[in-house]
């Protein structure tokens, strides 16, 4: 049985016993207080025993949220790593020390220096870049033109004359063509695929001379050696492939002088060669 506890009523001692009960749920609340922590997940909440210390990590949490001060818990960005030195390879740089880079090299001697430094296993192209001065371009910045190299690319170039037969195969996924060639009336018809060819850079274009009144003989030049090129967009720079290493001297210098030809030296200001993933080259323009 439980204690039986007898009052007197509107006595002294039922007021003293109610005192009593009040200061012991006072003492148990100050014994342990709660207090809300300010970046613990969730809202999660640390109990502060009477008398006792907090762990540091939570000691600071609590002195900022008295004093109102919170410090950037926010996470820091990483550091930008600097870009690793580019390592070449032995077969590079061997080739690099057999040329002069503060020298101009006359073409036939160009030529002959870019095939020895040639650094791939297989045939790899002989590449043209040309520096132009901006001046002379004067406000067109974009340069563009066409040339036909005397022995062509080494490379096969296949040329397509655009009708409903190609549009059908382009349609369906089916692109077996490195250039499209197209009469004007077939561009309302090559719109529908412009999606398709654009990306690839295959869309016939009046600028790259793909679209012409008599396809069949602008397909012929295309097919026999003639390139079309044009300067970087931010650039006066043009880079063009003239040849592959496998080519005889006179080859490339054909080539070569033929691309100055139709870009008027005058125009010049720079000309490297360089062998594909090989050194570049300065030529020395006549």
């Amino acid at each position: 049985m439980g204690k039986i506890r007898v009052a007197t009523v509107g006595g002294g001692e039922e007021k003293e016993q109610k005192r009593r009960a009040e200061a012991r749920r006072q003492t148990k609340k100050s014994k342990k207080e709660k207090v809300e922590g300010v970046g613990l997940k969730g809202g999660q909440r640390i109990a502060v025993p009477d008398g006792g210390d907090l762990k540091p990590e939570f000691k600071k949490i609590v002195e900022e949220v008295e004093s109102g001060v919170v410090s950037d818990t926010s996470p820091k960005s990483p550091k930008k790593r600097k870009n690793p030195t580019r390592v070449r390879s032995k077969k590079y740089v061997e080739a690099a020390s057999l040329v002069d880079k503060t020298k101009l090299y006359p073409l036939p001697e160009a030529v002959s220096l870019v095939k020895k430094t040639s650094v791939t296993k297989f045939d790899g192209s002989v590449e043209i870049h040309i520096n132009l001065n901006p001046s002379v371009l004067g406000e067109k910045k974009d340069f563009r033109g066409s040339v036909t190299l005397p022995h062509g690319t080494g490379k096969e170039v296949r040329v397509a004359i655009a009708d409903d037969e190609i549009l059908a195969k382009v349609e369906s996924g089916k692109i077996d063509f490195d250039i499209l060639v197209a009469h004007p009336s077939m561009m309302p018809k090559l719109a529908k695929v412009a999606r398709i060819l654009g990306p690839r850079g295959l869309m016939p274009n009046p600028k790259t001379g793909t679209v012409s009144a008599d396809p069949e003989k602008r397909a012929r030049e295309l097919s026999h050696g003639q390139v079309n090129f044009k300067t970087e967009p931010d650039q006066p720079i043009i880079h063009m492939s003239i040849g592959k290493v496998s080519f005889d001297d006179k080859k490339l210098m054909d080539n070569i002088t033929a691309v100055l030809g139709a870009i008027d030296k005058n125009k010049v200001t720079r000309v490297t060669l360089a062998s594909t993933m090989g050194p570049g080259i300065k030529v020395a323009i006549a």
